[in-house]
Parts: C-alpha cells; sequence; structure tokens
C-alpha cells in the first residue's frame, strides 16, 4: 500500500527520518504552535529548541501506517521509534501527528498517543 502525502507532510516526514534539522525548521510559519502530548512550544526558536532535544538527540524515526484529512488538518499515524526512554510509553509506540498547513507551512502541529493502534497491528 501506498500513502500519499502532501507535499509539507511528506518533507515533514522525510526530515526526521533523514535527521535533518534544518529542513525540519524550515517547514514551521514564523507564529507556529507545537503541542506535545500536552507541551505546548511557540514560535520558530522554541520549536527548533523541542525538535532539537526531542526529535533530533533521540534520531526519532517515522514509519506512517495511515494518513487522513480532518477539518483542514492533516493526520499522520505513525509508528516510532528513536534512542528515547521509552518508560511507560506502549510497545509499538503509535503517534498521531496533527498538521495545520497554510501556505506549504505548518502553522500547528500536535503530537500524541494514538486513540488506538491501527487495525493492520491487530492482525496476526
Amino acid at each position: 500500500m501506498t500513502i500519499q502525502l502532501s507535499p509539507t507532510a511528506a518533507a515533514y516526514v522525510r526530515s526526521i527520518n533523514n535527521h535533518d534539522p534544518a529542513t525540519f525548521d524550515a517547514l514551521f510559519a514564523d507564529g507556529a504552535i507545537v503541542n506535545d502530548i500536552g507541551r505546548e512550544f511557540r514560535g520558530t526558536d522554541a520549536i527548533k529548541a523541542w525538535s532539537d532535544r526531542e526529535i533530533f538527540d533521540a534520531q526519532v524515526s517515522l514509519e506512517v501506517i495511515d494518513v487522513a484529512e480532518h477539518g483542514g488538518e492533516t493526520v499522520l499515524t505513525s509508528k516510532v521509534d528513536g534512542t528515547f526512554d521509552r518508560t511507560g510509553l506502549p510497545d509499538p509506540l503509535i503517534l498521531e501527528h496533527r498538521l495545520t498547513i497554510k501556505h506549504d507551512k505548518i502553522v500547528a502541529l500536535t503530537c500524541g498517543l494514538a486513540a488506538e493502534s491501527p487495525p493492520a497491528y491487530h492482525a496476526a
């Protein structure tokens, strides 16, 4: 199955998987807001500090398993891997990345645990 992503959403995933913080940072609008599991980061400087620490230092990688459009958001459901502390996290770790994109820039990003694992992970 091939998952089709918008150019900005594809660049978001590619920048994380290629461990390319410069490209990642360039995807965000000046006044962008990130909400990462209840923690809020406003503006490009705060987002850069967050992504350097939480994504790039931890060598995070994403395997997109679903994409949907909901109310102007692109919702990427992905299996997440990396060198971060997994204490208390489900295995596999499935996160939703909700991107609001305007003029090819991310203006809002919300990351959190997926409500439940996609059906493909329940098949045996």
